[in-house]
Order: C-alpha cells, then structure tokens, then sequence
C-alpha cells in the first residue's frame, strides 16, 4: 500500500486548502482511512477519518472547519479544509488502517494506522 500526500503549502489564517492523497496497491474499501497533523515538538493529532461505511469523524479542533472525503473510485482521500488558523501549522499524513470497527476515529488514528505517506506541509499564517 502507498499513500502519497499533496496540496499542502502556505497560506494566511482564514483561508483554505485541499489535501488529497493518492492510495495504490489496495482496495480503498477495505481501510479506514484518514488523516493525522504533527506539529514539531507535539504528539501526533488525529485530525479526520472515514470509514468503509461512510462514517465520518473529527477532531473537535477541526469540526466544523475540515471536511474529509473519498473520490469515487476509493484511490484518493480529500481533506478540505476552510477557515485555517495559525494553530492548524503541522504536517498532515495520510494514513490508512485496518481497524474499521469503532477504533476507526480521530482520537486514535494518528496511533493505530498500518500505513502512512510522506506527509504535507502545512503553514498558516496569522
């Protein structure tokens, strides 16, 4: 499995950006797959996941902010995400997990992932 990240970059508090992540050697419907933010210094947040039913869920950091989303053929996963702040500044990995029972959530996916990209760079500045 390979996940490689893209779209992160610079940008001021109060805008936006898309992370999509490109996902080869497996079937996107069988991860729970999401998304986790490291800051330099700071334990690893989980930010977003999505499952294979559809579910959804968010860190309270982001809810409301960052939408988390599949592309159609199940090879890419989308992290929209409106209104950043300067607190949102971290490398964000795309990760995907086999634990699609309940453990599949933002509060345990920047630990319990069996594969991660590269990471984004994400700089918002205030």
């Amino acid at each position: 499995v390979q996940l490689v990240e893209s779209g992160g970059g610079s940008v001021q508090a109060g805008g936006s950006l898309r992370l999509s992540c490109a996902a080869s050697g497996y079937s996107g419907s069988s991860y729970c797959m999401g998304w986790f933010r490291q800051a330099p210094g700071q334990a690893p947040e989980g930010v977003a996941t999505l499952n294979i039913d559809g579910s959804t869920t968010y860190a309270n950091s982001v809810k409301g902010r960052f939408t988390i989303s599949q592309g159609t053929a199940k090879n890419f996963l989308y992290l929209q995400m409106n209104s950043l702040k300067p607190e949102d500044t971290a490398m964000y990995y795309c990760v995907a997990s086999t634990r699609t029972d309940n453990s599949c959530a933002a509060a345990n996916i920047g630990i319990w992932y069996s594969y991660r990209g590269q990471g984004t760079q994400v700089t918002v500045s205030s």
